[in-house]
């Protein structure tokens, strides 16, 4: 057993009680010291540093012991110290001392462009752990600490600019951490002029940036920004500052510039003007102008161009699904810029395998089932008033694991379940009419399908009925009323999550077998439609097979969000990259979620947050132009869940 004692007594008491153990008169001898009775004890002067160094500290006040003497390059002030000392400290001073470099052996050493007050500042913090860090003089002392390599005051200073950042110096900061190789304030001062890039722009340091500076700027897609007109005003104003010496800049700048993603008449009333007869420039127009005239070739001319700033996007919503409960209520909005979920609001009431649409400001909810029965009614939630209502009328026919789309003005329901049977009908809600009817219906029954609008059709794809899961494939002309037969997928999908990505339609997961067969296969490919073609092609596959993904596009990236696995409801969301064939994971969802309806939404609604405690969406974006349509869909046929949920309904 060992014990710790503390130095509390002066050295001079301490050396009699040891004198006292072994002189005549004690009662004590070395052996009986030894003896099996004693015990051994480890010692620990607890302020055994604080002294060391505090001795070490008036050695040098009094230049005592020293060893060497540095010199200041900026002012010639003389610091004596010792090299003990500061190779402790100092892995710069380290290398130099015990290294074979010709310092070593050095009694004066220089250390060019560096001052006087902060190399003493320093100098003394090596040997009191302490430094005073000021306005005027932390750039200075940042500076000598890394080239000294004094990692622990290079954060302090670091820390401390970063308190002090601000619109007008953000860009300031970022030039000097580059320059000093501070990584950590560098990553500070640049995501701090990202987030306030509009008040950024607005400031002198903004219009003092060289060509190549700005360039590296405007590259940037986590700009916050409401839309690409904010970021060319930014790039008009830095010419406009020195016209004559900066229009040579134009076509390399203009090209950072996202001008497909630009309204036409603005490319025409701002961006032409700009561009003279610039060859460069004039390209970089017509490319703007192909993307919006032949939207069904966007996946041959994509670009970096065509790819929207993360906070031009949207948001997405995860719309309810089950839990493992009796189903989600709550409503997630994700910000592709923060990489982040939040909880927006709660829906008013239990639903599970609904549709859901956004049409305008209004998120429409649609059928379902509640545990007990299955809806036919349509709820609708102000994404500016953050507020429910019932405005849409209800359908003719309840259903539950139907998809919805809006298809040139109109909003269909398609298929599902109605509590007793397998649906094969479709009704159409006419907005302007606000009321439901019937079109022809489809070839096959189906329940848990995926729905998706693609080049002025509805397509359906997949799903289930009594007896199996569907391969085949339904496209809905509305001027003809007619249903046609596509090509059919590779693999049977019940529970299939499906979306749409630059002309082509994706399927996602699923399971082939009906809800009978306790031998569910779900899987983790994902199929690729052409209608070019009428093909399908298999592409990269999930990380996870899984059935009832909840689907949505974002930007240019497909987002898979959530599912079952055949064990658990995850929380896992995945965005693929066309280009690059991939999946890459991104932030999950906070709660669990299967057969959730995902869909996006702009950032062109008003803040809420005040008034209800929800979430609220940033009111400076409009949409995004590069959208076909104002009219999105999630179908909760992707999101239908074969799995008996909490209050021993049957899933259908």
């Amino acid at each position: 057993m060992s014990n710790e004692l503390s130095c509390k007594g002066s050295p001079t008491s301490s050396a009699s009680v040891r004198a006292s153990l072994v002189t005549d008169e004690s009662h004590f001898s070395l052996a009986s010291l030894n003896s099996s009775v004693s015990q051994d004890e480890f010692f620990r002067c607890r302020d055994h540093s604080d002294v060391v160094l505090k001795r070490m500290q008036d050695y040098l006040q009094s230049e005592k012991l020293c060893d060497v003497v540095l010199i200041a390059g900026v002012d010639g002030r003389r610091i004596p110290a010792h090299r003990l000392v500061l190779s402790a400290s100092s892995a710069y001073f380290s290398a130099m001392f015990t290294g074979q470099l010709r310092e070593s052996q050095q009694e004066e050493i220089t250390l060019q462009e560096v001052s006087g007050d902060a190399l003493n500042s320093l100098i003394q913090y090596c040997y009191t752990g302490a430094i005073e860090i000021r306005e005027d003089t932390v750039e200075t002392l940042l500076a000598t600490a890394c080239l000294l390599q004094l990692s622990t005051i290079v954060g302090a200073c670091c820390n401390f600019l970063a308190r002090q950042l601000h619109p007008s110096n953000c860009l300031g900061f970022s030039l000097f951490a580059e320059q000093q190789g501070c990584t950590a304030l560098l990553k500070l001062a640049t995501a701090y002029t990202c987030q306030h890039f509009q008040q950024v722009w607005k400031n002198q340091e903004f219009f003092m940036l060289d060509a190549a500076q700005l360039a590296n700027l405007l590259r940037s897609d986590d700009l916050n920004v409401p839309n690409e007109q904010e970021v060319f005003h930014a790039l008009m104003a830095w010419i406009q500052y020195d016209a004559e010496g900066r229009k040579r800049h134009i076509p390399e700048l203009l090209a950072l510039i996202k001008l497909p993603l630009l309204q036409p008449s603005f490319i025409v009333d701002h961006v032409e003007a700009l561009c003279g007869g610039a060859n460069e420039c004039q390209q970089l127009v017509m490319e703007a102008f192909k993307w919006h005239l032949i939207p069904g070739r966007r996946s041959l001319i994509s670009t970096s161009r065509t790819r929207p700033r993360k906070s031009t996007m949207g948001r997405l919503l995860a719309v309810g699904g089950m839990d493992g409960h009796k189903g989600a209520i709550s409503i997630e909005s994700y910000d592709p810029r923060l990489d982040k979920w939040t909880l927006l609001k709660n829906m008013p009431t239990r639903r599970l395998q609904f549709g859901v649409a956004v049409l305008e400001d209004k998120l429409i909810i649609v059928g379902g089932r509640d545990g007990l029965k299955t809806l036919n009614t349509v709820d609708s939630f102000d994404l500016n008033t953050m507020c429910w209502s019932t405005l849409v009328p209800p359908m003719g026919t309840p259903r539950h694991g139907l998809g919805v789309a809006f298809l040139e003005g109109p909003l269909y329901a398609v298929g599902g379940h109605d509590g007793w049977s397998y649906l094969n009908t479709v009704e159409r809600w006419d907005p302007s009419a606000r009321t439901w009817s019937y079109v022809a219906p489809m070839s096959a029954m189906r329940s848990t399908a995926g729905v998706a609008v693609l080049g002025g059709r509805l397509y359906v794809i997949g799903g289930r009925d009594g007896s199996v899961c569907h391969r085949t494939v339904e496209c809905y002309d509305p001027h003809t009323n007619k249903w046609t037969l596509r090509a059919p997928m590779n693999q049977r999908r019940g529970c299939v999550g499906v979306g749409v990505l630059n002309g082509f339609l994706y399927a996602l997961g699923g399971h082939d077998c009906p809800p009978s067969n306790p031998a569910v296969c779900r899987t983790d490919t994902v199929e690729r439609y052409d209608p070019t073609t009428d093909t399908w092609t298999l592409i990269a596959s999930l990380s996870v097979g899984r059935d009832a993904i909840g689907v949505s596009v974002l930007g240019d990236w497909l987002v898979a969000l959530g599912g079952y696995d055949g064990i658990q409801y995850l929380k896992i969301v995945e965005q693929y990259d066309a280009e690059t064939n991939e999946w890459t994971p991104i932030a999950p969802v906070n709660y669990s979620r299967a057969g959730a309806c995902v869909v996006a939404i702009p950032n062109s609604f008003s803040n809420p947050a005040s008034t209800t405690g929800g979430v609220a969406l940033p009111s400076t974006s409009a949409a995004n132009p590069s959208s076909p349509s104002n009219a999105i869909a999630a179908s909760s046929s992707s999101s239908a869940v074969n799995v008996p949920v909490a209050n021993n309904s049957t899933t259908v």
